[in-house]
């Protein structure tokens, strides 16, 4: 995402130096949404896998959200002929005859999630998508969804300071064999041992996150500051830690890291070497307990988008 929109600018030459390099280096999954830059993000991957095995990458792909010609966002749309219609337009954008793994971005207020999974199942049948997964849904979501056709992995926020999911999405995933996807691992930067007070944020949506704001933002570095302690002691980095406990939380678990440079993926990278036993795992989660994080993950607007979030009333 990050390779095109939200964050500020972005390199091309970059971004597709640092795509090269992660496949390079054995990674195998791209996640990407065809509302990144509005068509952008899917045009630079293709551009990155010229050349490349297509079978050697799976590719993860969420659609539904819209976006106006200025970048604003207008709603979701997820009826069965909108998933058929993005899908033929995100094949032709990322050049390939088929998206490993097909998701709706969020769940639409409009349409049963029975409908959109079952237009996904088509899709399946008819070989244009390998595997259905959802986006920041609900338990009972994806409980409704799992009865209509298998869904492969739950792509959702977790985090040191998101923990959310544990309470009764994970254990609903664990239950029905979903997989989960973890993005925002580093809370968009915030726990990466990297962001400052007076970083510059024009163009970047960080500018209006809750937890980048005012006394929000200096609790909230104060956890880093905790983090900062535990990682120079194992002679590691802040982000490394941060990754390394999110993937020591289970192997049904893949932290999705946005690294949008070369020395960013290197840093990522390298948290796979750190091993946490189960007194550093203690020591980091009672230096950055649960929900100790100071604000919402989203501003108000787009918190009332996820059906991921108890308090969000769901009209179908």
């Amino acid at each position: 995402m990050g390779m095109s929109h939200m964050y500020g600018p972005a390199d091309r030459a970059e971004s597709i130096a640092t795509i090269h390099a992660a496949l390079d280096a054995g990674i195998t999954l791209l996640d990407t949404g065809d509302f990144y830059g509005s068509g952008h993000n899917e045009l630079l991957i293709h551009e990155a896998l010229a050349g490349r095995n297509r079978d050697d990458v799976v590719i993860s792909v969420k659609f539904g959200a819209l976006r106006d010609p200025a970048g604003a966002w207008v709603g979701y749309d997820a009826r069965p002929g909108a998933v058929k219609n993005s899908l033929a337009q995100t094949l032709v954008r990322l050049g390939t005859d088929h998206v490993d793994i097909y998701r709706p971005a969020r769940l639409d207020p409009n349409v049963p999630i029975e409908e959109t999974v079952g237009a996904l199942a088509e899709m399946v049948q008819a070989g244009y998508v390998r595997y259905i997964g959802l986006s920041e849904v609900s338990a009972e979501t994806i409980r409704r969804a799992s009865a209509v056709h298998p869904i492969c992995d739950l792509q959702i926020e977790y985090s040191l300071i998101s923990r959310g999911i544990e309470e009764t999405i994970l254990p609903a995933c664990r239950e029905l064999g979903v997989g989960v996807t973890a993005y925002g691992v580093l809370s968009r930067g915030l726990i990466s041992g990297h962001w400052t007070k007076d970083r510059p944020t024009e163009g970047d949506f960080r500018a209006v996150s809750p937890r980048f704001q005012g006394e929000n933002l200096d609790r909230n570095l104060q956890l880093v500051d905790h983090l900062r302690t535990l990682a120079e002691s194992k002679g590691v980095t802040v982000a490394q830690v941060a990754i390394a406990w999110v993937l020591h939380r289970g192997d049904d678990i893949v932290p999705l890291v946005g690294s949008r440079t070369r020395a960013q993926l290197a840093e990522a990278l390298d948290a796979l070497d750190v091993t946490l036993d189960s007194s550093e795992i203690a020591a980091i989660e009672a230096s950055v307990p649960k929900d100790a994080a100071a604000g919402e993950r989203y501003p108000a607007r787009a918190m009332a988008d996820l059906d991921s979030e108890p308090r969000r009333s769901v009209r179908l």
